[in-house]
């Protein structure tokens, strides 16, 4: 019945995020260490039937009514486009977070599969600089994979983007022009303590107020109804498009989170920044029931708590890093 997933502050979560793999083909210092991860054994990964078969159980029995796909990086696993077919066929708004350095050999595919939209990450519009974040000199493939995603008729294809300060808090604008340019919406998303280099601090985070004030200088703006997006929108007054953007460290939306997450191993996470987590590969791979299923997720769920608390003294940072934990 809809409304299975309430947690104890009375959030209603209809919102899945499915890691379908923890490897990627960046080692971008905000998802991995440098030196790369003990990836986790095929045989540990949740397959595509425990994938389907989770997210139906959520759907249909728990009102579950929009799906992402995450990593890792989602297109490094094989034969995604079948995944997206059998999603789709739950008829629920399924979309993808992707680096999109291969998304050009596959948009056609993924689209044609019943993928509705994508979201690309990209940090950087420099070459070089792309270089030394990534640790790959792939900016080429992924302008090219964001040409590819407009082409395919993805609407809208969105852009995140994490402003660091004195790494990339000197590209706002430029991101800005080119999303108005390509008719991409560009989302700034505040820099998060999920690092895998652990080297966050607070006075790196670039805030919504600072990313509003670039944007001022050059363009006229003004918001959108935001509804239960965790971005501000705003539109340009040109009537050239939007851009969003997410104050996830200093305005913080937890009251209005209605996500819950499943890692490529099959955790089941309550929040991006939650310590604890629900086995449900185990579950699937030991004969449960799907209420068994469906019991544990709520289960979980009735835990969460009712805010990450970053920047408060009681914060306690996850383990896991981004490309483990899913976008």
């Amino acid at each position: 019945m809809a409304g299975t997933l309430i947690d104890t502050f009375g959030r209603v979560h209809t919102d899945l995020r499915i890691s379908v793999t923890d490897r990627c083909n960046f080692r971008c210092a905000y998802c991995m260490p440098e030196e790369g991860m003990d990836w986790v054994e095929r045989s540990g990964i949740l397959s595509y039937e425990e994938i389907e078969r989770v997210a139906r159980i959520l759907v249909e029995e728990a009102g579950v009514r929009t799906i992402r796909l995450t990593g890792g990086e989602p297109t490094v696993r094989a034969r995604l486009p079948l995944l997206v077919e059998r999603l789709a066929a739950l008829d629920i708004e399924l979309s993808m977070t992707t680096n999109g350095a291969t998304l050009a050999l596959i948009a056609n595919d993924l689209r044609d599969a019943g993928l509705d939209r994508v979201n690309i990450s990209i940090d950087t519009l420099i070459p070089d600089r792309f270089l030394r974040l990534t640790k790959r000199n792939e900016l080429a493939r992924v302008l090219e994979g964001i040409d590819a995603a407009v082409a395919a008729g993805f609407d809208p294809v969105k852009l995140n983007v994490v402003p660091m300060r004195g790494i990339n808090d000197d590209e706002i604008i430029e991101f800005l022009r080119f999303g108005r340019m390509k008719g991409v919406t560009v989302r700034f998303i505040e820099f998060m303590p999920l690092d895998a280099q652990s080297e966050w601090s607070n006075d790196r985070v670039v805030t919504a107020s600072e990313i509003l004030d670039a944007a001022a200088a050059e363009f006229d703006f003004a918001p959108i109804s935001r509804g239960s997006s965790p971005a501000e929108r705003f539109g340009f007054t040109d009537g050239s498009g939007e851009f969003g953007v997410i104050a996830s460290v200093t305005q913080p939306f937890c009251e209005a989170c209605d996500r819950i997450r499943l890692t490529a191993d099959g955790q089941l996470r309550n929040c991006l920044f939650a310590l604890g987590h629900t086995d449900v590969l185990t579950l699937l791979r030991s004969g449960a029931t799907d209420a068994d299923i469906l019991d544990a997720i709520a289960a979980e769920v009735r835990k969460k708590w009712a805010g990450h608390s970053i920047n408060q003294v009681h914060f306690i940072r996850p383990t896991k890093s981004m490309s483990q934990l899913g976008g």
